[in-house]
């Protein structure tokens, strides 16, 4: 089901050089604390959500999420939730990596609900992507802080997984 789309084409309707493409790099699945609600904030429901832990596996990229670091949501009216999330990554040789992870998480309201509820939500009944960047030392990790991502979240009520694509 696709809740978004992109705005129409230019006038034009040529793109001057062919679409990137995308690469899978890695997935986390980050283990959360149960949400603390902050009440109408900005126009929405504020939410704060901690961070307890996780993994990183992947092609590109093994690693374990370092408890702290949280996700700070806005749920707006009309289905849309703004997203960042910030927490550190602690790569298997040791490195440690900081994320900064903003989205958007768009479904109908009837979903948004189940979701500030914390009840399971098929992945196909909401639109959640994110734009990652990465903060590293130079170092063999340091292309993650040279390449541009897009991810997919899904939510699910103990953790998130985030399928996590290089933009090539």
């Amino acid at each position: 089901m696709s809740l978004v789309s992109c705005p129409p084409e230019g006038a034009e309707g040529i793109p001057s050089a062919p679409p990137p493409g995308l690469a899978y790099a890695f997935s986390a699945r980050v283990e959360i604390a149960p949400p603390v609600d902050r009440g109408a904030v900005d126009g929405g429901r504020a939410r704060f959500i901690a961070i307890t832990g996780g993994r990183i596996t992947g092609p590109r990229l093994n690693a374990t999420v370092l408890p702290g670091g949280g996700d700070w949501q806005t749920i707006l009216p009309g289905g849309v939730t703004r997203v960042l999330a910030r927490y550190f990554l602690q790569a298997d040789d040791g490195t440690v990596i900081g994320i900064e992870n903003p989205g958007l998480r768009v479904a109908s309201e009837a979903v948004t609900a189940q979701l500030a509820r914390d009840e399971p939500v098929e992945p196909d009944a909401y639109y959640f992507r994110t734009t990652p960047r990465f903060e590293v030392a130079e170092g063999p990790h340091a292309w993650l802080a040279r390449t541009v991502f897009v991810a997919r979240g899904i939510r699910r009520p103990t953790h998130v997984i985030i399928d996590f694509y290089c933009v090539e």
